[in-house]
């Protein structure tokens, strides 16, 4: 890739601070037409990221691909979190192509928030539904924030269709059934994980991501309830 191909990914820059002085820092580079991740691939890719192994149950993928292509772009990153525990605390610096985000947190939250936006950009045909998310990545997001992203989101993407003259799904059906898939990716990734990690930082934080995931659903099962209580005052 030459200088100015470089210069013009978006780029996501993960800076991990430990308390007895070390530093983990890792890059997210994204294409910026398809938002693909860019970030130079683990020339040595362990077993545990082949196709194979612990494959997920709903994976598309034929047996002419070696390897997972999320398993694969998380591999360096879980390789080097495997001996930390998920309760490790950590400071954790994010600088985005728009912003920068900094806090004080769990090694597995800190985890989460990087594993999500490698997840939806590694070209997994269920993971992909969710790419648009990438473009406006929120680090350290709660539940609530990723649920009216995801749900915004969704409704533009509705919205769009509806202009093309398609059939839209305002009852989130389809956003449902795809938020189903993608907890089974979380499983099989998870999977992976308890073999491939020594101490719990990775597995938990994929736990975290999958929670994102319930609290969705249930969100949509009960109206956003809490979501909802933000727009009575303005009625």
């Amino acid at each position: 890739m030459s200088d100015s191909q470089q210069s013009e990914l978006i780029r996501y820059s993960y800076n991990f601070q430990f308390e007895d002085g070390s530093t983990k820092v890792f890059e997210v580079l994204l294409d910026p037409k398809t938002y693909e991740l860019r970030t130079s691939p683990n020339p040595n890719l362990p077993e545990w990221t082949k196709l194979k192994f612990h494959q997920c149950e709903n994976c598309p993928l034929t047996d002419d691909v070696e390897h997972c292509p999320v398993a694969a772009n998380l591999s360096l990153l879980v390789e080097e979190f495997k001996y930390n525990q998920s309760t490790d605390n950590t400071f954790v610096v994010v600088d985005g192509p728009d912003r920068s985000y900094v806090k004080e947190t769990s090694v597995q939250k800190g985890l989460s928030s990087i594993m999500g936006i490698i997840m939806v950009t590694s070209n997994c045909p269920v993971l992909d539904t969710l790419r648009p998310m990438a473009r406006f990545h929120l680090p350290f997001a709660t539940t609530v924030e990723t649920t009216l992203r995801s749900v915004t989101m969704y409704f533009m993407s509705q919205y769009l269709e509806m202009k093309k003259g398609g059939e839209p799904d305002w009852n989130l059906d389809k956003l449902v059934e795809s938020y189903k898939e993608v907890s089974k990716v979380n499983k099989g990734l998870w999977n992976r994980f308890s073999h491939a990690a020594k101490l719990d930082a990775n597995v938990n934080a994929l736990i975290v991501l999958n929670s994102f995931v319930d609290s969705l659903r249930h969100s949509v099962k009960t109206g956003f309830s809490e979501i909802a209580k933000l727009f009575e005052s303005s009625k």
